[in-house]
Protein backbone atom coordinates (compact mmCIF):
# COMPACT_ATOMS: atom_id res chain seq x y z
CA UNK A 1 0.00 0.00 0.00
CA UNK A 2 1.59 3.25 -1.12
CA UNK A 3 0.97 6.95 -1.02
CA UNK A 4 2.96 10.07 -1.67
CA UNK A 5 2.62 13.85 -1.53
CA UNK A 6 3.58 16.34 -4.19
CA UNK A 7 3.51 20.08 -4.53
CA UNK A 8 1.11 21.84 -6.88
CA UNK A 9 2.67 25.24 -6.68
CA UNK A 10 4.08 27.36 -3.90
CA UNK A 11 1.16 27.02 -1.49
CA UNK A 12 -0.73 23.90 -2.51
CA UNK A 13 -0.16 20.20 -1.94
CA UNK A 14 -1.94 17.01 -2.89
CA UNK A 15 -1.71 13.36 -1.95
CA UNK A 16 -1.96 10.30 -4.19
CA UNK A 17 -2.91 7.00 -2.57
CA UNK A 18 -3.06 3.49 -3.98
CA UNK A 19 -6.41 2.17 -2.67
CA UNK A 20 -6.14 -1.30 -4.22
CA UNK A 21 -7.90 -3.17 -6.99
CA UNK A 22 -11.31 -1.97 -8.17
CA UNK A 23 -13.90 -2.99 -10.76
CA UNK A 24 -13.72 -1.05 -14.00
CA UNK A 25 -14.77 -1.03 -17.66
CA UNK A 26 -12.43 -0.24 -20.52
CA UNK A 27 -13.45 0.79 -24.03
CA UNK A 28 -12.11 -1.53 -26.72
CA UNK A 29 -12.16 1.30 -29.27
CA UNK A 30 -10.69 4.39 -27.60
CA UNK A 31 -9.11 2.67 -24.59
CA UNK A 32 -10.75 4.91 -21.98
CA UNK A 33 -11.33 3.48 -18.53
CA UNK A 34 -14.47 3.95 -16.41
CA UNK A 35 -14.67 2.95 -12.79
CA UNK A 36 -17.85 1.10 -11.87
CA UNK A 37 -19.64 3.33 -9.34
CA UNK A 38 -23.26 2.12 -9.29
CA UNK A 39 -23.97 -0.03 -12.33
CA UNK A 40 -22.23 -1.11 -15.51
CA UNK A 41 -22.33 1.19 -18.52
CA UNK A 42 -23.79 -0.28 -21.70
CA UNK A 43 -21.36 1.50 -24.03
CA UNK A 44 -18.51 4.01 -23.95
CA UNK A 45 -19.85 7.50 -23.14
CA UNK A 46 -17.11 9.05 -25.30
CA UNK A 47 -17.16 7.08 -28.54
CA UNK A 48 -20.00 4.60 -28.12
CA UNK A 49 -17.59 1.67 -28.35
CA UNK A 50 -17.95 -1.69 -26.68
CA UNK A 51 -16.88 -1.92 -23.04
CA UNK A 52 -15.15 -4.88 -21.44
CA UNK A 53 -15.14 -5.56 -17.72
CA UNK A 54 -11.82 -5.54 -15.93
CA UNK A 55 -10.23 -5.09 -12.52
CA UNK A 56 -7.46 -2.54 -12.22
CA UNK A 57 -5.44 -0.85 -9.53
CA UNK A 58 -7.04 2.43 -8.46
CA UNK A 59 -5.44 5.57 -7.15
CA UNK A 60 -7.19 8.41 -5.39
CA UNK A 61 -5.95 11.98 -5.48
CA UNK A 62 -6.97 14.91 -3.31
CA UNK A 63 -5.56 18.41 -3.58
CA UNK A 64 -6.08 21.76 -1.90
CA UNK A 65 -3.90 21.37 1.20
CA UNK A 66 -2.00 24.48 2.21
CA UNK A 67 0.93 22.65 3.81
CA UNK A 68 2.68 19.31 3.37
CA UNK A 69 1.82 18.50 7.00
CA UNK A 70 -1.92 18.86 6.36
CA UNK A 71 -1.68 16.64 3.27
CA UNK A 72 0.33 14.06 5.22
CA UNK A 73 -2.27 13.92 8.02
CA UNK A 74 -5.14 13.47 5.56
CA UNK A 75 -3.24 10.82 3.61
CA UNK A 76 -2.47 8.89 6.78
CA UNK A 77 -6.20 8.65 7.60
CA UNK A 78 -6.91 7.30 4.13
CA UNK A 79 -4.11 4.73 4.38
CA UNK A 80 -5.45 3.51 7.73
CA UNK A 81 -8.99 3.15 6.35
CA UNK A 82 -7.68 1.24 3.33
CA UNK A 83 -5.72 -1.05 5.63
CA UNK A 84 -8.84 -1.66 7.77
CA UNK A 85 -10.98 -2.25 4.63
CA UNK A 86 -13.27 0.65 5.58
CA UNK A 87 -12.23 3.03 2.82
CA UNK A 88 -15.04 4.35 0.63
CA UNK A 89 -14.17 5.75 -2.77
CA UNK A 90 -15.35 9.38 -3.07
CA UNK A 91 -18.25 9.76 -5.51
CA UNK A 92 -20.66 12.47 -6.64
CA UNK A 93 -23.63 10.29 -5.65
CA UNK A 94 -26.36 12.43 -4.10
CA UNK A 95 -28.88 11.45 -1.44
CA UNK A 96 -31.65 11.55 -4.07
CA UNK A 97 -29.76 9.28 -6.50
CA UNK A 98 -28.90 6.81 -3.76
CA UNK A 99 -32.42 6.59 -2.34
CA UNK A 100 -34.34 6.46 -5.61
CA UNK A 101 -31.98 4.57 -7.91
CA UNK A 102 -30.20 2.23 -5.52
CA UNK A 103 -31.83 1.78 -2.14
CA UNK A 104 -35.55 1.61 -2.98
CA UNK A 105 -35.13 -0.80 -5.95
CA UNK A 106 -32.85 -3.02 -3.84
CA UNK A 107 -35.23 -3.42 -0.88
CA UNK A 108 -38.55 -3.55 -2.74
CA UNK A 109 -38.61 -7.35 -2.90
CA UNK A 110 -37.63 -7.74 0.77
CA UNK A 111 -40.47 -5.83 2.45
CA UNK A 112 -44.26 -5.66 2.37
CA UNK A 113 -45.86 -3.71 -0.45
CA UNK A 114 -47.46 -1.34 2.04
CA UNK A 115 -44.12 -0.75 3.77
CA UNK A 116 -42.45 -0.05 0.44
CA UNK A 117 -45.21 2.38 -0.48
CA UNK A 118 -44.71 4.30 2.77
CA UNK A 119 -40.94 4.38 2.19
CA UNK A 120 -41.45 5.84 -1.28
CA UNK A 121 -43.81 8.45 0.12
CA UNK A 122 -41.34 9.57 2.78
CA UNK A 123 -38.47 9.64 0.28
CA UNK A 124 -40.38 11.62 -2.35
CA UNK A 125 -42.33 13.97 -0.07
CA UNK A 126 -40.18 14.50 3.00
CA UNK A 127 -36.53 13.66 2.30
CA UNK A 128 -35.54 14.38 -1.30
CA UNK A 129 -37.20 17.81 -1.58
CA UNK A 130 -34.97 19.06 1.24
CA UNK A 131 -31.68 17.12 1.25
CA UNK A 132 -31.88 15.30 -2.10
CA UNK A 133 -29.12 17.38 -3.79
CA UNK A 134 -26.67 16.82 -0.90
CA UNK A 135 -23.81 14.45 -1.73
CA UNK A 136 -24.28 11.24 0.20
CA UNK A 137 -20.75 11.25 1.57
CA UNK A 138 -21.18 14.87 2.74
CA UNK A 139 -24.36 14.16 4.71
CA UNK A 140 -23.96 15.02 8.40
CA UNK A 141 -25.98 14.81 11.57
CA UNK A 142 -26.39 18.59 11.49
CA UNK A 143 -27.88 18.43 7.99
CA UNK A 144 -30.33 15.75 9.11
CA UNK A 145 -31.29 17.76 12.19
CA UNK A 146 -31.96 20.69 9.87
CA UNK A 147 -34.27 18.42 7.85
CA UNK A 148 -36.22 17.50 10.98
CA UNK A 149 -36.55 21.16 11.96
CA UNK A 150 -37.79 22.05 8.48
CA UNK A 151 -40.35 19.23 8.52
CA UNK A 152 -41.58 20.30 11.96
CA UNK A 153 -42.03 23.87 10.76
CA UNK A 154 -43.45 23.49 7.25
CA UNK A 155 -43.32 19.83 6.28
CA UNK A 156 -46.93 19.42 5.13
CA UNK A 157 -47.96 19.77 1.50
CA UNK A 158 -49.36 23.27 2.00
CA UNK A 159 -45.96 24.41 3.30
CA UNK A 160 -47.66 26.41 6.04
CA UNK A 161 -47.81 23.82 8.80
CA UNK A 162 -45.44 21.21 10.13
CA UNK A 163 -45.48 17.46 10.51
CA UNK A 164 -46.15 15.79 13.84
CA UNK A 165 -43.30 14.42 15.92
CA UNK A 166 -44.53 10.90 15.18
CA UNK A 167 -44.38 11.41 11.40
CA UNK A 168 -40.87 12.85 11.68
CA UNK A 169 -39.88 9.78 13.69
CA UNK A 170 -41.16 7.66 10.78
CA UNK A 171 -39.01 9.71 8.39
CA UNK A 172 -36.08 9.16 10.76
CA UNK A 173 -36.68 5.39 10.70
CA UNK A 174 -36.67 5.30 6.89
CA UNK A 175 -33.53 7.41 6.65
CA UNK A 176 -31.83 5.37 9.36
CA UNK A 177 -32.36 2.13 7.48
CA UNK A 178 -31.31 3.63 4.16
CA UNK A 179 -28.05 4.99 5.58
CA UNK A 180 -27.40 1.80 7.52
CA UNK A 181 -27.63 -0.07 4.22
CA UNK A 182 -25.30 2.50 2.65
CA UNK A 183 -22.69 1.58 5.27
CA UNK A 184 -23.22 -2.15 4.64
CA UNK A 185 -22.87 -1.64 0.90
CA UNK A 186 -19.67 0.36 1.20
CA UNK A 187 -21.19 3.70 0.26
CA UNK A 188 -20.39 5.27 3.64
CA UNK A 189 -17.86 4.55 6.35
CA UNK A 190 -20.25 5.53 9.14
CA UNK A 191 -23.92 6.32 9.54
CA UNK A 192 -24.36 10.10 9.90
CA UNK A 193 -27.83 9.69 11.37
CA UNK A 194 -26.23 8.40 14.57
CA UNK A 195 -25.33 12.05 15.23
CA UNK A 196 -28.88 13.28 14.57
CA UNK A 197 -31.60 13.86 17.15
CA UNK A 198 -35.17 13.09 16.04
CA UNK A 199 -37.99 14.68 18.04
CA UNK A 200 -39.41 12.87 21.01
CA UNK A 201 -42.91 11.47 20.82
CA UNK A 202 -45.09 11.78 23.88
CA UNK A 203 -46.63 8.37 24.46
CA UNK A 204 -47.43 6.01 21.61
CA UNK A 205 -48.50 7.09 18.16
CA UNK A 206 -52.13 6.13 18.56
CA UNK A 207 -53.91 6.35 21.86
CA UNK A 208 -54.95 2.86 22.90
CA UNK A 209 -58.64 2.69 23.77
CA UNK A 210 -60.34 -0.44 25.02
CA UNK A 211 -63.82 -1.52 25.98
CA UNK A 212 -64.85 -3.30 29.12
CA UNK A 213 -66.22 -6.81 28.86
CA UNK A 214 -69.76 -5.47 29.23
CA UNK A 215 -69.26 -2.89 26.46
CA UNK A 216 -67.84 -5.54 24.14
CA UNK A 217 -70.81 -7.81 24.82
CA UNK A 218 -73.18 -4.92 24.12
CA UNK A 219 -71.49 -4.24 20.78
CA UNK A 220 -71.62 -7.87 19.67
CA UNK A 221 -75.29 -8.09 20.62
CA UNK A 222 -76.11 -4.82 18.83
CA UNK A 223 -74.40 -5.99 15.61
CA UNK A 224 -75.81 -9.51 15.61
CA UNK A 225 -77.70 -8.87 12.36
CA UNK A 226 -74.77 -7.09 10.61
CA UNK A 227 -73.21 -8.81 7.63
CA UNK A 228 -69.79 -8.53 9.31
CA UNK A 229 -70.94 -9.65 12.76
CA UNK A 230 -68.88 -12.82 12.41
CA UNK A 231 -65.77 -10.77 11.70
CA UNK A 232 -66.35 -8.47 14.69
CA UNK A 233 -66.89 -11.54 16.89
CA UNK A 234 -63.74 -13.30 15.63
CA UNK A 235 -61.54 -10.22 16.07
CA UNK A 236 -62.82 -9.61 19.60
CA UNK A 237 -62.56 -13.22 20.78
CA UNK A 238 -59.18 -14.06 19.22
CA UNK A 239 -57.28 -10.77 19.10
CA UNK A 240 -56.36 -11.32 15.44
CA UNK A 241 -55.22 -8.47 13.25
CA UNK A 242 -57.65 -7.09 10.68
CA UNK A 243 -55.68 -8.33 7.67
CA UNK A 244 -55.17 -11.78 9.17
CA UNK A 245 -58.90 -12.25 9.73
CA UNK A 246 -59.76 -11.02 6.23
CA UNK A 247 -57.14 -13.37 4.79
CA UNK A 248 -58.65 -16.44 6.46
CA UNK A 249 -59.92 -19.19 4.17
CA UNK A 250 -62.10 -22.11 5.12
CA UNK A 251 -59.15 -24.43 4.67
CA UNK A 252 -57.46 -22.62 7.58
CA UNK A 253 -60.24 -23.48 10.04
CA UNK A 254 -60.91 -26.77 11.84
CA UNK A 255 -64.37 -26.32 13.33
CA UNK A 256 -64.38 -29.85 14.78
CA UNK A 257 -61.23 -29.21 16.81
CA UNK A 258 -62.03 -25.55 17.41
CA UNK A 259 -58.82 -24.15 15.92
CA UNK A 260 -57.71 -21.89 13.11
CA UNK A 261 -54.32 -21.28 11.51
CA UNK A 262 -53.05 -17.80 10.62
CA UNK A 263 -51.21 -18.18 7.31
CA UNK A 264 -51.69 -14.96 5.37
CA UNK A 265 -53.05 -11.43 5.56
CA UNK A 266 -54.90 -9.09 3.21
CA UNK A 267 -53.07 -5.77 3.29
CA UNK A 268 -54.27 -2.48 1.75
CA UNK A 269 -51.91 -0.95 -0.80
CA UNK A 270 -53.62 2.25 -1.84
CA UNK A 271 -56.87 1.33 -3.56
CA UNK A 272 -55.78 -2.24 -4.15
CA UNK A 273 -55.36 -5.18 -1.79
CA UNK A 274 -52.31 -7.46 -1.69
CA UNK A 275 -51.85 -10.87 -0.12
CA UNK A 276 -48.99 -10.91 2.37
CA UNK A 277 -47.31 -13.06 4.96
CA UNK A 278 -48.26 -12.50 8.62
CA UNK A 279 -46.59 -9.47 10.20
CA UNK A 280 -44.07 -11.54 12.19
CA UNK A 281 -42.68 -15.07 12.04
CA UNK A 282 -44.58 -15.81 15.25
CA UNK A 283 -47.65 -14.49 13.45
CA UNK A 284 -47.96 -17.88 11.75
CA UNK A 285 -49.76 -19.39 14.68
CA UNK A 286 -52.63 -21.69 15.61
CA UNK A 287 -55.41 -19.99 17.59
CA UNK A 288 -57.85 -21.92 19.77
CA UNK A 289 -61.52 -21.02 19.39
CA UNK A 290 -64.21 -21.01 22.07
CA UNK A 291 -67.48 -22.89 21.36
CA UNK A 292 -69.38 -19.62 20.81
CA UNK A 293 -66.92 -18.50 18.10
CA UNK A 294 -67.15 -21.93 16.46
CA UNK A 295 -70.95 -21.53 16.28
CA UNK A 296 -70.56 -18.06 14.75
CA UNK A 297 -68.23 -19.44 12.06
CA UNK A 298 -70.62 -22.30 11.32
CA UNK A 299 -73.41 -19.76 10.83
CA UNK A 300 -71.08 -17.77 8.54
CA UNK A 301 -70.38 -20.88 6.47
CA UNK A 302 -74.08 -21.65 6.10
CA UNK A 303 -74.86 -18.08 5.08
CA UNK A 304 -72.05 -18.00 2.52
CA UNK A 305 -73.14 -21.31 1.03
CA UNK A 306 -76.68 -19.98 0.63
CA UNK A 307 -75.38 -16.87 -1.15
CA UNK A 308 -73.26 -18.96 -3.50
CA UNK A 309 -76.36 -20.92 -4.54
CA UNK A 310 -78.23 -17.70 -5.27
CA UNK A 311 -75.42 -16.26 -7.37
CA UNK A 312 -74.75 -19.58 -9.15
CA UNK A 313 -71.68 -19.33 -11.36
CA UNK A 314 -71.47 -15.53 -11.28
CA UNK A 315 -70.09 -15.45 -7.74
CA UNK A 316 -66.35 -15.32 -7.14
CA UNK A 317 -65.03 -18.52 -5.57
CA UNK A 318 -62.36 -16.85 -3.43
CA UNK A 319 -62.76 -19.29 -0.50
CA UNK A 320 -62.26 -16.42 1.95
CA UNK A 321 -64.43 -16.62 5.06
CA UNK A 322 -65.53 -12.98 5.10
CA UNK A 323 -66.55 -11.69 1.68
CA UNK A 324 -69.02 -9.43 -0.07
CA UNK A 325 -72.29 -10.85 -1.41
CA UNK A 326 -70.61 -11.77 -4.70
CA UNK A 327 -67.79 -13.65 -2.99
CA UNK A 328 -65.05 -11.05 -3.52
CA UNK A 329 -62.76 -9.96 -0.73
CA UNK A 330 -63.31 -6.79 1.26
CA UNK A 331 -60.85 -3.92 1.16
CA UNK A 332 -59.49 -3.63 4.74
CA UNK A 333 -60.11 0.13 4.90
CA UNK A 334 -63.76 -0.42 3.90
CA UNK A 335 -64.12 -2.88 6.77
CA UNK A 336 -62.70 -0.31 9.19
CA UNK A 337 -65.24 2.23 7.95
CA UNK A 338 -68.08 -0.25 8.50
CA UNK A 339 -66.82 -0.84 12.03
CA UNK A 340 -66.83 2.87 12.86
CA UNK A 341 -70.40 3.11 11.62
CA UNK A 342 -71.43 0.08 13.69
CA UNK A 343 -69.89 1.60 16.83
CA UNK A 344 -71.85 4.81 16.34
CA UNK A 345 -75.09 2.90 15.88
CA UNK A 346 -74.41 0.96 19.09
CA UNK A 347 -73.92 4.27 20.99
CA UNK A 348 -70.64 3.07 22.50
CA UNK A 349 -67.35 4.96 23.09
CA UNK A 350 -65.52 5.27 19.77
CA UNK A 351 -62.56 2.98 19.27
CA UNK A 352 -60.62 1.83 16.21
CA UNK A 353 -61.07 -1.62 14.74
CA UNK A 354 -57.53 -2.45 15.87
CA UNK A 355 -58.61 -1.62 19.41
CA UNK A 356 -60.65 -4.84 19.44
CA UNK A 357 -57.26 -6.57 19.50
CA UNK A 358 -56.18 -4.36 22.41
CA UNK A 359 -59.46 -5.07 24.19
CA UNK A 360 -58.95 -8.81 23.81
CA UNK A 361 -55.41 -8.66 25.23
CA UNK A 362 -56.36 -6.36 28.11
CA UNK A 363 -59.32 -8.49 29.18
CA UNK A 364 -57.20 -11.65 28.96
CA UNK A 365 -54.37 -10.27 31.10
CA UNK A 366 -56.76 -8.86 33.69
CA UNK A 367 -58.47 -12.25 33.85
CA UNK A 368 -55.14 -13.75 34.94
CA UNK A 369 -54.29 -15.55 31.70
CA UNK A 370 -50.53 -16.09 31.49
CA UNK A 371 -48.80 -13.39 29.37
CA UNK A 372 -47.05 -16.07 27.27
CA UNK A 373 -50.41 -17.53 26.26
CA UNK A 374 -51.73 -14.06 25.41
CA UNK A 375 -48.57 -13.35 23.41
CA UNK A 376 -48.97 -16.57 21.43
CA UNK A 377 -52.60 -15.81 20.61
CA UNK A 378 -51.67 -12.31 19.43
CA UNK A 379 -48.73 -13.59 17.37
CA UNK A 380 -46.23 -11.26 19.04
CA UNK A 381 -42.56 -11.93 18.35
CA UNK A 382 -41.73 -11.96 22.08
CA UNK A 383 -43.58 -11.93 25.39
CA UNK A 384 -41.85 -8.66 26.27
CA UNK A 385 -43.73 -6.92 23.45
CA UNK A 386 -47.00 -8.06 24.99
CA UNK A 387 -46.01 -6.90 28.46
CA UNK A 388 -44.70 -3.54 27.23
CA UNK A 389 -47.78 -2.87 25.09
CA UNK A 390 -50.30 -3.79 27.76
CA UNK A 391 -48.49 -2.60 30.86
CA UNK A 392 -51.70 -0.81 31.93
CA UNK A 393 -53.21 -4.23 32.66
CA UNK A 394 -50.28 -5.34 34.82
CA UNK A 395 -51.06 -3.41 38.08
CA UNK A 396 -54.26 -5.41 38.59
CA UNK A 397 -52.24 -8.61 38.16
CA UNK A 398 -49.66 -7.35 40.67
CA UNK A 399 -52.35 -6.65 43.26
CA UNK A 400 -53.90 -10.08 42.76
CA UNK A 401 -50.49 -11.75 43.05
CA UNK A 402 -49.71 -9.87 46.27
CA UNK A 403 -53.01 -10.94 47.80
CA UNK A 404 -52.50 -14.60 46.83
CA UNK A 405 -48.95 -14.70 48.19
CA UNK A 406 -50.09 -13.20 51.49
CA UNK A 407 -52.89 -15.73 51.64
CA UNK A 408 -50.47 -18.61 51.10
CA UNK A 409 -48.06 -17.35 53.75
CA UNK A 410 -50.57 -16.77 56.53
CA UNK A 411 -52.67 -19.82 55.68
CA UNK A 412 -49.66 -21.97 56.56
CA UNK A 413 -49.83 -20.98 60.23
Amino acid sequence: MQGHIRSRGKRSFEYIVDVGMAQAQRCQSCGRRFWVERKLKESCPSCGGRLSETEERRRETKAGFRTRKEAQAAMSKVLVSVEEHSYVTPTKLTVREYLRKEWLPAIEATIRATTYRSYVQHVDCHICPHIGPVKLEKLTGATINGLYAKLAQSGKRDGRSGLSALTIRHVHAVLHRALKDAVRWGRLTRNPIEAADPPRVAGSGHEMKTWSGAQLATFLEATRDDRLHGLWHLLALTGMRRGEALGLRWEDVDLEQGRLSVRRALIPNGKTVVLSEPKTARGRTVVALDPGTVDVLKAQAAKQLEEQREWNDSASDSSYIFTKEDGTAYHPEVVSRFFRQAVKRALLPEIRLHDLRHTHATLALRAGIHPKVVSERLGHATVSITLDTYSHAIPAMQEEAAAKIAELVFAAK
